[in-house]
């Protein structure tokens, strides 16, 4: 008669589990597009809202902070882009907080019934706001040639400040996502996190009218250093990026991924149980 032998390898679990990322990627496009479709699913004008949210706070910013606080741009872009510059990465941002936050909460049926990876989830959930910060794009195309406002070489680099981006929205969004599962209240922390971010990131103004003493200490914010690379890709000239800050700014970022996935991983046997 013979025997079939069990062996278990230490850390074999792990690693098959990043093998198996890649193995459901088809469950990622099929969450990424059914969070696409839902969100705009019996809107009157659908994914127009993705172009009149960020146009109607572009056009309050300006209002505010030029024409009453009479905050100059920089160099000489326009202020209506120095504020879209802005506003494209933080919307990117706040967006997938709120999605990634719920995102674990509004799957409940899904984690309790099929394997799969549960890091498909929240960063399947970051897609829907990339898709609005590709269509938000079209107004800062529009801006630019209302203004007729040409970009230098810097253009060329906005790619790799989108990936910053993308790294701090899926690291904070990961915290959350699990945060949100064992402590339901972080769905109603999220939304005041996003509204307090807003005005203490250099959205509607430059992050130059910081005193140089508090612009380190500002940095500690990884948006800070997200939207002025944004801000030093899109409008060139005498745009400039404070380094010290700016490096760490992408020290937090990556902090904040690395640890993110950490706790996620760590969070995630007991998800099932606990959602």
């Amino acid at each position: 008669m013979n025997s079939k032998e069990l062996t278990i390898e230490a850390g074999r679990a792990e690693s098959q589990y990043w093998k198996d990322l890649w193995k459901y990627r088809e469950l990622f496009y099929f969450l990424a597009w059914r969070d696409i479709l839902v969100r705009y699913k019996q809107t009157v004008i659908g994914m127009a809202w993705a172009l009149i949210r960020p146009f109607l706070t572009m056009v309050v910013f300006t209002a505010v902070f030029q024409g009453v606080a009479k905050l100059p741009s920089e160099g000489n872009a326009p202020y209506p882009i120095l504020v879209f510059a802005g506003l494209l990465p933080w919307q990117f941002f706040s967006g997938a907080l709120s999605e990634c936050s719920n995102s674990l909460v509004n799957n409940a049926n899904l984690l309790s019934k099929v394997y799969f990876p549960r890091l498909i989830v929240p960063t399947s959930a970051v897609i829907v706001s990339f898709v609005d910060f590709l269509i938000s794009g079209m107004i800062l195309l529009g801006l630019m040639a209302y203004y007729n406002f040409i970009p230098d070489w810097r253009i060329l680099t906005l790619p790799l400040f989108t990936l910053i981006a993308f790294a701090a929205s899926i690291g904070t969004g990961l915290w959350l996502a699990a945060l949100t599962v064992e402590y339901r209240d972080f769905r109603y922390v999220v939304p005041f996190l996003v509204q307090i971010g807003l005005y203490i990131s250099p959205v509607g103004y430059s992050s130059t009218k910081i005193p140089e003493q508090w612009r380190l200490l500002y940095s500690l914010n990884p948006m800070v250093g997200v939207i002025d690379g944004f801000r030093w890709a899109i409008l060139g000239g005498e745009s400039q990026i404070y380094l010290p800050g700016f490096a760490l700014s992408v020290a937090l970022v990556i902090l904040m991924l690395v640890s993110g996935i950490w706790y996620f991983r760590r969070m995630e046997r007991t998800f099932a149980d606990v959602v």
